[in-house]
């Protein structure tokens, strides 16, 4: 099985539980089908560069996927349908990184650098 790092953003009008719940439905269908999510990242409203379907910003995820092809190309079908997911992207990796990425390490330096004051 092939390992992928899968980004998606969704609308800026949704809540971070529907976020959690159009996450964990993909888990759910990948594990299903024989493949293994490894880690889900949740990075939070965050502003894009430009505008898609009239959204300035947008709810992003990352997933760690361990899957075959075939399942991680349905997975992408379904979520072209659904309404609330703006873009995806769906990378083949050679290895996972360790620890958190680097969206998450740079929002919790900003944290450390806000107490100090």
């Amino acid at each position: 099985m092939s390992l992928y790092e899968h980004v998606l953003i969704a609308r800026q009008d949704i809540t971070a539980q529907q976020v959690d719940a159009i996450t964990e439905g993909l888990q759910k269908f990948i594990e299903e089908n024989g493949g293994k999510v490894d880690k889900i990242e949740y990075w939070g409203l965050r502003p894009m560069a430009y505008r898609i379907k009239k959204n300035r910003k947008g709810h992003y995820a990352l997933l760690n996927i361990e899957a075959p092809a075939p399942v991680v190309q349905e997975m992408e079908r379904q979520l072209r349908i659904n309404e609330d997911v703006l873009r995806t992207l769906t990378i083949r990796v050679d290895e996972f990184a360790e620890g958190q990425s680097p969206i998450l390490v740079k929002r919790e330096d900003r944290k450390r650098r806000n107490d100090r004051y």
